[in-house]
């Protein structure tokens, strides 16, 4: 019997890494652990916006492969927000909307079962808090959701959740911070893993 496959369409949070970027990795290397119904196929890739993964083929290539009764998975976000690099910048409540319907039609087109995620928290520390990011963006995924009645994974809320469950000290081991002493953005492969964990539960939740 032929599983069902896991398409992912993201950023360098999820991407796979290789052993030469060691200890950093993305949450898309580890879903498979916690899946075992599931073939993952990642297409994550770091620097895309919802808007340059579509320009590259990306996501193309990906419906030339996906088929009836397999996922995708799209969490963008991250790099759409980045105004300072225009060419992957998208407004979000505008062209980012517009994006996310291409993956989510795309998707249906070929009888595949699309779900959005909205963006994976970073260590945002302040005054005791960890602060949660990427709001008009996470609030327009999920207008998106609404809109297209798709399946979502708010990954902003449950990640947060975590990381102010364990506290900073031991949040700080998830990022690559904890090995280079500047980047709250990308994960070791403890995050990673963690990261994994918290959406393979979701999805066990909704499919």
């Amino acid at each position: 019997m032929n599983k069902s496959r896991i398409f992912l369409a993201s950023d360098s949070t999820c991407q796979t890494y290789t052993e030469e970027h060691y200890p950093q990795a993305g949450w898309g290397q580890f879903l498979s652990n916690y899946l075992s119904n599931f073939k993952i196929e990642n297409h994550a890739i770091g620097g895309r916006s919802s808007k340059t993964f579509i320009e590259e083929g990306r996501l193309v290539k990906i419906l030339a492969e996906i088929s009836k009764d397999d996922y995708l998975i799209i969490q963008m976000g991250h790099n759409d927000s980045t105004k300072e690099r225009p060419a992957r910048f998208t407004e979000p409540y505008n062209d980012f909307k517009k994006y996310l319907k291409q993956y989510i039609h795309g998707a249906r087109a070929k009888h595949a079962i699309p779900i959005i995620v909205t963006p994976v928290t970073r260590l945002h520390y302040v005054k005791g808090e960890f602060l949660q990011d990427f709001g008009d963006y996470c609030n327009a995924i999920k207008e998106v959701a609404d809109e297209e009645n798709v399946l979502l994974i708010d990954l902003m809320t449950l990640s947060n959740r975590h990381l102010q469950s364990i506290g900073y000290d031991k949040a700080k081991d998830y990022y690559m911070v904890s090995a280079n002493g500047e980047d709250c953005t990308h994960f070791t492969i403890k995050g990673a893993d963690q990261i994994a964990k918290l959406i393979a539960l979701q999805l066990d939740a909704i499919l």
